[in-house]
């Protein structure tokens, strides 16, 4: 990012820009930040947005390579084009020689390091990686755009407010929009305010959810999971995090096990340093056979599902009633 922030300072830009990872926000707000000061974006005769994986290398090539109309260059957008997880040899060739007059942004969640095209725009200009960010970034960044509007909060309100929102910039970002319009005219932002207008993530209420299996409160477990379905989250998709939550607590309970610290399991885990420790406390609630049990239930759950012998909604049902029905049973 330094980088990038140095480029548009001085105004002295590469030929071909690649912004890429799993930090949409960030991704999003350079990729804006950058194009801007390129050009004008409402300029149609020469900045042009190409995004999708239909994009035809040969039309991309042709369109760099003409000069722009009353302008001083031509910046092309290229976003989610697949092409940084595929050969593209036409284009990973053309862009160490891009025209003096066109400036290529081209904006990825996941590239392969290993192909043509990363290795070609590595060479030929600039690479940028957005990362999740850490916890006190983010209680940086909050304080700061808090801070901005004239409010405070303390830090029992701040942890409880990324508890919720996760550490997704983004769904940080409207939530924190959605709690500053709430306490308009107020100074200070309470727990309460958190708790009043702030929306749970989907992976906080799958945590939740399987907080509920572990004590065995099974009313509870299955009305979160019908709130879920109201929400019109796809079952397959609510199954896929159970899975993953499970994955997560059987790799946190292997790390502490082996004595490692909480910061040493976030980092292996991928997990927010803030939720750690929740997600340690709650691995300490199941056996390491019965977390692989579960997780390999619900690689045979989306089997069952996919080949039509089990209705999508029914087998989430019956594995939270499963799971929170005494101890799990063994694997058929």
């Amino acid at each position: 990012m330094e980088k990038l922030n140095k480029d548009i300072k001085e105004e002295r830009f590469e030929k071909v820009y690649l912004l890429y990872g799993e930090e949409a926000y960030l991704r999003n707000q350079y990729k804006n930040k950058l194009a801007r000061a390129l050009g004008d974006p409402k300029d149609r005769m020469n900045f042009c947005i190409y995004e999708g994986k239909k994009i035809r290398q040969g039309e991309l090539i042709d369109l760099a390579e003409t000069v722009p109309f009353l302008a001083a260059r031509r910046v092309i957008v290229v976003e989610n084009s697949g092409f940084f997880k595929t050969s593209s040899e036409a284009l990973a060739d053309y862009v160490k020689n891009v025209a003096d007059t066109t400036v290529l942004i081209f904006v990825e969640e996941e590239v392969d390091k290993r192909g043509k095209m990363y290795k070609a725009v590595k060479g030929a200009g600039s690479v940028t990686e957005f990362m999740k960010q850490n916890e006190n970034t983010l209680k940086k960044w909050v304080l700061g755009m808090l801070s901005r509007e004239g409010k405070k909060l303390s830090e029992e309100t701040l942890h409880l407010f990324l508890s919720k929102t996760g550490n997704d910039m983004e769904n940080i970002a409207m939530e924190l929009e959605k709690l500053m319009c709430y306490t308009l005219g107020k100074e200070m932002v309470t727990s309460k305010d958190v708790e009043e207008v702030c929306t749970v993530v989907i992976t906080n209420k799958i945590f939740q959810m399987i907080e509920a299996v572990a004590e065995k409160k099974q009313k509870e477990a299955l009305l979160m999971y019908y709130d879920l379905l109201a929400l019109k989250e796809p079952p397959m998709r609510i199954l896929f995090l159970i899975a993953r939550h499970f994955r997560i607590l059987m790799e946190v309970k292997q790390l502490a096990a082996m004595g490692n610290d909480k910061g040493t399991i976030a980092k292996n885990a991928g997990l927010p340093p803030f939720l750690t420790g929740k997600y340690m406390a709650q691995a300490k609630k199941f056996m390491k056979e019965d977390l692989r049990a579960a997780v390999e239930q619900c690689a045979d759950m989306e089997e069952a599902v996919k080949t039509g012998y089990m209705n999508d909604i029914m087998g989430v049902e019956l594995l939270i009633v499963q799971y929170s029905y005494g101890k799990f049973r063994e694997r058929t």
